[in-house]
């Protein structure tokens, strides 16, 4: 939790980070936004992404290590921003 806090916060830094963390039907489910503007150019985009995707390089050792999921896509409307999930079983 620490990890994926850490990394957003980084790249948003002085705005509001949501967290939402829930133990269910055997699993562990953490959920952040952030509010990490919108890019519209698609290079800049998919660039962004990556450099998020390789901050949560330690994150993503540890889900795979414990056999869960993690992935990040653009929050839904009306939030801006990125939303992160990571899925642990128990």
């Amino acid at each position: 939790m620490t990890e994926l806090i850490a990394v957003n916060a980084a790249l948003t830094p002085g705005r509001d980070l949501y967290l939402s963390l829930r133990r269910r039907d055997g699993t562990l489910r953490l959920v952040l936004r952030d509010q990490h503007p919108h890019h519209p150019d698609p290079d800049t985009l998919a660039l962004c992404e990556v450099r998020r995707r390789r901050a949560l390089w330690l994150l993503s050792a540890v889900v795979d290590d414990w056999g869960g999921d993690w992935g990040l896509r653009a929050a839904q409307a009306p939030d801006a921003g990125v939303t992160s999930w990571v899925v642990l079983p128990q």
